[in-house]
């Protein structure tokens, strides 16, 4: 019997998301199953079963009439899920190990670049300045990380044993060893009070959709030897609002910011965030992961399915992610 081919829909022009690599990975992997590039390569809409895609033109989904599963090849499943021609299939989202970890280097570089005083440093070196400051140790810093999900909780177990004290807020309770956790509406405000460095991994949600803003960061911990608390977004674009983040940097309710994702992708050349002083800006690069990782991922949940075996990590429509 044949098996059901695999389309892949990337949508990217960096070398990151080059759709020619990813497809080449998953070709080493799927030796014995056609993987056809679209809308690129010419195949019968029919035998496609299985769908591996990021960011695909609304509605060429839709096109495959025994589409099984869809397999969304970031962490973030906002942009498919908006598409309301999008099949009733199961959406699964990429979980391994490669693209935590990734995260969580991320994370942890960006607190230890605010907390370690990097900005003030890099600048003195370029004014060939010998001017060191005081440096306080990590546990005078209290770290809250918004998103306690696999990549959450990971990030915040890694920040706790650098010695921060650390918090997490998420949308259910949680119990993190180590970790403080806070949840629900209830939860927020007290989470915010105690927080020196604000770092966010949510997904993406009506609820959660410009949750950085003035508001949130106005009720962030003022009292830490940072001076101004910090924000770090890694996790959608559209949590945060952009001309709040600038606003509270320049008046000093922030007192830095360090964003991978933004409101518009690439960032616009005339973002003010590009030269701000106090603003790291990377290229959602934070947790690009291993095609061949991600391509032995989908193989398994194929294998797993076509078996009769449950997929795992299956989105939940309801709520979102």
């Amino acid at each position: 019997m044949n098996k059901g081919a695999l389309a892949l829909l990337v949508r990217g022009t960096t070398e990151n998301w080059s759709p020619e690599r990813w497809k080449g990975r998953f070709l080493q992997v799927f030796a014995d199953r056609r993987v056809a590039l679209l809308p690129d390569e010419l195949i019968d809409p029919a035998t496609v079963h299985y769908a591996a895609v990021w960011k695909p033109a609304e509605g060429a989904l839709a096109a495959l009439p025994n589409l099984r599963v869809i397999f969304n090849l970031g962490a973030g499943v906002d942009a498919l899920v908006a598409d309301a021609t999008l099949p009733k299939v199961p959406i699964v989202r990429v979980a391994i190990d490669d693209l935590t970890g990734r995260m969580t280097e991320y994370v942890v570089l960006q607190v230890l670049l605010h907390h370690r005083q990097q900005l003030y440093l890099l600048d003195r070196q370029r004014a060939k300045a010998w001017q060191p400051k005081f440096q306080w140790a990590a546990s005078a810093i209290r770290i809250g990380v918004m998103g306690l999900g696999v990549l959450g909780q990971d990030a915040a177990l890694a920040l706790n044993r650098l010695g921060f004290q650390v918090a997490g807020w998420s949308g259910s309770p949680k119990d993190i060893p180590g970790v403080e956790c806070y949840s629900g509406e209830d939860g927020l405000a007290p989470f915010l009070k105690r927080t020196n460095i604000l770092v966010c991994l949510l997904p993406l949600t009506p609820q959660t959709r410009h949750i950085l803003n003035r508001t949130t960061f106005s009720q962030l911990d003022r009292t830490s030897p940072l001076g101004a608390p910090v924000l770090i977004n890694a996790g959608r674009g559209d949590l945060q609002l952009e001309a709040d983040i600038l606003a509270c940097l320049d008046d000093g309710t922030l007192g830095g910011a360090s964003l991978d994702v933004f409101e518009t992708e690439p960032l616009p050349q005339a973002s003010a965030l590009w030269h701000h002083p106090r603003v790291v800006v990377t290229p959602h690069n934070a947790a690009d992961t291993d095609p061949v990782a991600i391509s032995i991922f989908v193989a398994r949940q194929i294998a797993r399915l076509e078996a009769g075996e449950a997929l795992e990590n299956v989105v939940d429509m309801g709520r979102g992610y």
